[in-house]
């Protein structure tokens, strides 16, 4: 892509934190290698649910990565993994040593989901203000308890902001400051958007990316009445099946993924190491329903090629796709029709992935880890697979790379996010500029 240096978008720093590791190399070898991280759910006893399985950050302590965790004492779970992701990708950047850095001059976007809910509190009130024998709410009740059992920490960080505020603390970065929560869809908008508050001259670096966690009685509860997720209760880490004929669900993750972004001409007069070019950008709505994708694709299709018209490419030029791919019958199939549409003979030629059957869908955060993969995709030259593709479905007649990684010439991806409520997100990644 060619163009005024100030006006392209690169990528400086990468971290994350996901429950196939918490930095990024691990989670990559790990990807590469087709490992799972579904297991059974620990963070609450999911034994009455539908699905009692989800793909959990384990073994993690924020405090081994942020300077001051005193600052974060009351932080919420999703915080808590983005403060380890951010603090990993300012670091690969390199930002501490750039004297001067202008502070009013670093801004963040995020797609981040709600923080840790007060289910506790929320039940017990509920309980407390119930009257058995109108079966009916009695308010005072109600409110008598509530009030004493309110923390107000927890209160506060269940807000979806507190992230941003957060991750601002700890880097210190006093610029634009956005979030956004267009569910799976979240953190590829976040990206997105970032790249053009670079590109309009507002900022000269952006932390961008996102981080969720909705592995609690109510996100699974939502999804189980939504009959989205999986029930292979039975075999948890063949349960996330994209393209499968026999697939039934997604599989609840969590974790963070968060990016440094800089203009060319920022990132190369501090001689940072570039990692990779984000060149593409593309956003639409169904306008459709709340919880079904448009049969046909319309919206997907209008994300890829605003992202590869702002790329100034032809569909023959995308080397790989990260698929949204959740595993769920309705997404997958509409998500191949898309992709026929918008890439026409081609489509058969370029493998097309989801990293989400080996780590879950980290729903907000998803979008940016997937990205992550795409850049590292490109610097090793090898496609991630597509795991439990044993018993392809015909409607889903592409070339997933299924069960096994393999090298390719990557010069270019294109990698999707497909959001409920109808958000569509498209980001097309090239290798550094030379």
């Amino acid at each position: 892509m060619s163009g005024r240096d100030d006006r392209r978008i690169v990528i400086t720093g990468m971290g994350c934190v996901t429950p196939l590791g918490h930095d990024v190399e691990t989670v990559w070898q790990n990807l590469l290698a087709g490992r799972s991280g579904i297991g059974p759910i620990t963070h609450f006893d999911a034994s009455t649910f539908p699905t009692t399985f989800s793909a959990e950050v384990r073994d993690y302590d924020f405090t081994q990565f942020v300077r001051h965790p005193e600052h974060h004492t009351h932080a919420g779970l999703s915080t808590r993994f983005a403060l380890g992701a951010a603090r990993q990708a300012w670091d690969m950047a390199g930002l501490d040593s750039v004297e001067p850095l202008d502070r009013y001059r670093v801004g963040i976007y995020l797609g981040s989901g709600e923080g840790t809910l007060d289910f506790d509190n929320y039940a017990a009130s509920n309980l407390a203000g119930w009257v058995e024998e109108t079966s009916s709410i009695d308010a005072a009740r109600w409110a008598a308890t509530a009030w004493k059992q309110l923390n107000r920490w927890t209160e506060l960080e269940q807000e979806a902001n507190m992230t941003v505020s957060h991750v601002a603390t700890e880097l210190e970065a006093r610029g634009p400051a956005y979030n956004c929560l267009t569910a799976c869809a979240a953190s590829t908008q976040a990206i997105g958007e970032a790249t053009e508050i670079l590109r309009r001259g507002d900022a000269d670096v952006m932390v961008s990316g996102g981080a969720h966690s909705m592995i609690h009685p109510l996100g699974l509860t939502g999804f189980n009445r939504l009959t989205a997720l999986s029930n292979r209760n039975d075999d948890p880490t063949s349960a996330s099946r994209p393209f499968n004929r026999t697939r039934d669900g997604f599989v609840l993750g969590e974790g963070s993924g968060i990016v440094i972004l800089e203009t060319l001409d920022h990132a190369r007069e501090r001689g940072a190491t570039i990692l990779g070019e984000i060149i593409g950008y593309g956003s639409s709505a169904d306008a459709y329903r709340i919880t079904d994708i448009q049969p046909e694709g319309r919206g997907p299709v209008a994300a890829m090629r605003q992202a590869l018209e702002q790329a100034g490419l032809e569909p023959t030029q995308i080397d790989y796709i990260s698929a949204h791919g959740t595993g769920t019958k309705e997404n997958d199939s509409v998500e191949t029709r898309a992709v026929k549409n918008v890439f026409g003979d081609n489509a058969r030629q370029v493998p097309v992935s989801s990293i989400k059957s080996m780590m879950g869908h980290l729903i907000a955060a998803a979008g940016v880890v997937e990205l992550i993969a795409c850049v590292l995709a490109i610097r090793d030259q090898k496609v991630p697979p597509t795991i439990n593709l044993d018993q392809p479905d015909p409607e889903c007649d592409l070339d997933y790379v299924p069960n096994q990684s393999r090298p390719a010439e990557l010069g270019v991806c294109l990698s999707n996010s497909f959001g409920f409520g109808g958000q569509n997100d498209t980001l097309i990644i090239q290798a550094p500029p030379l």
